[in-house]
């Protein structure tokens, strides 16, 4: 897609179009060029908004890692920047790469250089580059956020295999639904119009059903892929989804599960940050943003009598930010001075909790979603062969 730039080189100021697969690289380029970026606009309706959606192609977890290696073998930072450029085979990280080593060379610590591309870098991952920078212990720092990355990737992994199979189910038992509403139904309504009111009413309904298919086929079908592609956009608004956010969170087992999932990852997140030398209400502040908006709300009571003096654990029990075994973690760390270990600790409890649910609701789930799509599969066909069935008892 292009992108318009306003752009400034030396006192000139001008605009510059670009094609690029988003804004960021758009970006890159015109830096490559010797420009300064000072505003970015897309030129494009639909693909101009497929591509905001479109998530950056920089692997932050693979960077992290290798760069914790190079360090560790004894490179200099810069060293390993370009290390990194060298071998990077996508254009679009090799540029991104290229960047910061530019702004490394100009004299700015590597949290400023990683300041200026937010796409690629979260504001947690900068802060905790230039708390290192501080204490000296980068290499300490990334092994940190490698750890817990993957920490964290482990338990989303868990839960996307978990609901691989009720998923296959469920497209399986609508595409079988689908085939018998949409082909096998219509053929069998023509079948059958001469018995008119004869039919058992269930029948006549499905039939019904079926005739109109057969008749506005065409006509059933644009309007299907109208419903789908207004119920898809509606999905996308982020006031949409937090509507139905709210409404899952009000499932009892169900939204315990996702407030256990939030804590666990606000724990584990907070505990590599105090670790990493930064602040507890700083560190608070920070992480705020992971959390939905209730819990935002209640972290945002906690912090403030934690600014008053109130110890950490009193205050997020107050405003039900920790559970019994949480709360006396958080007590433990307190006493011992290991506040960030102990949040860790605190975030692979959770975690274990969550595997447990996850592989209990699946358990549950699986056999429950085979016997609804069966019971209705067999409904659908039982309704359809009702009419032979009478044909052959009146026979008979």
């Amino acid at each position: 897609m292009k992108f318009e730039l306003k752009v400034a080189r030396g006192n000139e100021v001008g605009s510059l179009t670009l094609e690029a697969g988003d804004g960021l690289q758009a970006q890159l380029q015109a830096e490559a060029q010797g420009y300064s970026v000072l505003a970015t606009r897309s030129l494009g309706g639909v693909s101009a908004m497929a591509g905001g959606l479109r998530k950056s192609r920089f692997n932050l977890m693979l960077f992290s890692q290798e760069l914790v290696a190079l360090l560790d073998s004894g490179l200099s930072l810069v060293e390993a920047i370009e290390a990194l450029a060298e071998k990077e085979a996508h254009a679009e990280s090799r540029t991104l790469l290229n960047q910061i080593m530019a702004l490394l060379y100009e004299g700015l610590p590597l949290s400023s250089a990683l300041e200026r591309f937010p796409a690629a870098f979260p504001p947690l991952y900068v802060a905790l580059i230039r708390s290192s920078e501080r204490t000296g212990d980068m290499v300490q720092a990334l092994g940190r956020h490698v750890t817990y990355q993957g920490q964290l990737d482990t338990v989303k992994k868990k839960i996307v295999t978990a609901s691989i199979y009720p998923v296959l189910l469920i497209a399986v038992g609508g595409l079988v639904m689908l085939f018998l509403l949409g082909y096998v139904v219509p053929r069998f309504s023509v079948i059958y119009e001469s018995a008119g009111d004869d039919l058992p009413w269930m029948s006549q309904m499905l039939l019904a059903w079926g005739r109109l298919l057969h008749d506005h086929g065409q006509a059933a079908l644009m309007v299907s892929l109208v419903v789908a592609v207004t119920l898809g956009v509606v999905l996308s608004r982020p006031a949409v989804r937090r509507l139905l956010l709210r409404q899952l969170w009000k499932i009892p087992a169900l939204g315990e599960t996702m407030r256990i999932y939030q804590l666990a990852r606000f724990y584990r997140t907070l505990g590599m940050l105090l670790q990493g030398g930064i602040p507890l209400v700083t560190g608070m502040q920070m992480v705020s943003s992971l959390l939905q908006p209730a819990l935002r709300h209640s972290l945002g009571l906690a912090e403030h009598d934690i600014r008053e003096g109130k110890p950490l654990s009193s205050a997020m029990e107050t405003h039900g930010m920790t559970t019994s075994i949480a709360l006396r973690m958080l007590r433990v760390g307190e006493r011992t001075g290991r506040m960030g270990e102990m949040m860790e600790r605190i975030g692979s409890f959770y975690d274990e909790e969550i595997a447990r649910a996850v592989d209990w609701f699946t358990r549950l789930l699986e056999p429950l979603l085979m016997v609804v799509i069966g019971l209705i599969i067999g409904i659908v066909v039982v309704l359809m062969y009702m009419p032979i069935f009478d044909l052959a008892g009146s026979l008979q």
